[in-house]
């Protein structure tokens, strides 16, 4: 029995105010509308931009939201003028899209879509401004176009990545957003040299990825800066193998670490959002060829401070969004490195919990046990 072109009614984890735990609701989910699509989620997992708006302390909060952008599944149905998708597909909604027609997505170099970059503020679709989740007559927000934290959601064409069908979405799912993210930043913006030297600051999902990326391209040292000792011996699966905690000195840790390799790392990948530790990350890089890349995002009155002597000096410092993937071009090829084994996805992959316990995802990542926590849909 086809549900195209009808509302469909399914359970969703609902976040009806902030901090509060999730709540599993029947929600209506509205079929897609003019280059949308619906999608049947299969498997999502809880990243931390989900917990940091979901607490909504850092900006404006808007409830009530389905959270969730981490996320692999099926393709129920189509709306007018999408040609590229149809049902059955097996795909992964992204946060960040790419229409194919602006001058970022025209560009080689960039992938910040004009139409559908990230927008956290956005809890309606592009097409009509509405919702197209209601409970009781009653909207429920979107969050980043993607809103996988529900047994079916609508998304628009452009953040919706075809994937391989023989992929099992329990694992590429997480490619979505943070693995990506972590990975791509290495090898597609730092691109360290085989033999090379690299510090990681953060040893959370995203900068164990970009660990990751850099035992993949063959850095001898892998240096991980975290501010948690409990992280430094599961790094050890992904390439780190030396630490450094800032606490354990009483000087800068750029000054450590330019100790430690007799003047500084090649290379280095920020990865908290923390200030103090993206300029750390820049001033750790050694002179007259380092390059340092910004991953993490800063609070909004953040300013960058550094001497501008270390610029001259010929230092590099790039930021990157999505590890500079275009998310329907280049996700696809992703998800084959994947299934070439070129690319170990099952390590990040610490926890699983049925959708009934979500709210477990949540307190796994609070208390820092997880690293990646997938939520199966079905059971």
């Amino acid at each position: 029995m086809s549900t195209a072109g009808q509302v469909i009614k399914c359970k969703a984890a609902v976040a009806w105010e902030a901090g509060k735990p999730l709540s599993i609701e029947e929600v209506e989910v509205a079929p897609p509308q003019k280059h949308e699509v619906r999608l049947k989620i299969l498997f999502t997992a809880l990243c931390h931009t989900d917990v940091y708006f979901w607490e909504a302390k850092g900006q404006q909060p808007l409830f009530p939201r389905i959270f969730g952008h981490e996320a692999g599944g099926v393709v129920e149905s189509v709306g007018e003028g999408v040609t590229e998708l149809q049902p059955g597909d097996h795909v992964l909604p992204v946060f960040t899209g790419e229409c194919k027609e602006c001058t970022h997505c025209k560009s080689e170099e960039s992938n910040m879509c004009d139409l559908l970059r990230i927008n956290t503020d956005r809890g309606t679709m592009l097409n009509d401004g509405q919702s197209r989740f209601s409970k009781d007559g009653k909207p429920i927000y979107h969050f980043v176009g993607t809103s996988t934290f529900s047994e079916y959601t609508v998304c628009h064409v452009g953040s919706v990545a075809k994937v391989n069908p023989a992929a099992p979405l329990d694992k590429v799912c997480v490619l979505s957003c943070g693995i990506c993210t972590g990975f791509g930043a290495t090898v597609n913006v730092a691109k360290p040299k085989k033999g090379s030297s690299i510090a990681i600051f953060g040893l959370g999902a995203v900068g164990l990825a970009a660990a990751e990326g850099a035992r993949i391209s063959g850095c001898s040292r892998i240096i991980g800066v975290d501010l948690n000792p409990n992280r430094f011996e599961e790094a050890k699966k992904f390439g780190v193998n030396e630490f450094v905690n800032p606490k354990d000195h009483n000087k800068p840790v750029q000054e450590v670490i330019a100790e430690m390799t007799n003047g500084g790392v090649d290379r280095s990948v920020e990865c908290t959002g923390s200030i103090q530790a993206m300029i750390s990350a820049f001033e750790c890089v050694h002179d007259g060829w380092g390059l340092a890349v910004l991953v993490g995002v800063p609070n909004k009155d953040d300013a960058f401070k550094t001497h501008p002597m270390n610029f001259l000096n010929e230092r590099t410092l790039k930021g990157t969004f999505y590890g500079n993937y275009k998310p329907r071009t280049d996700l696809p090829g992703v998800v084959e490195k994947y299934m070439n084994k070129e690319l170990e996805l099952d390590k990040f992959i610490t926890h699983s919990v049925s959708f009934a316990d979500i709210n477990k995802a949540f307190d796994l990542m609070l208390s820092g046990q997880s690293i990646r926590c997938v939520i199966r849909m079905e059971n």
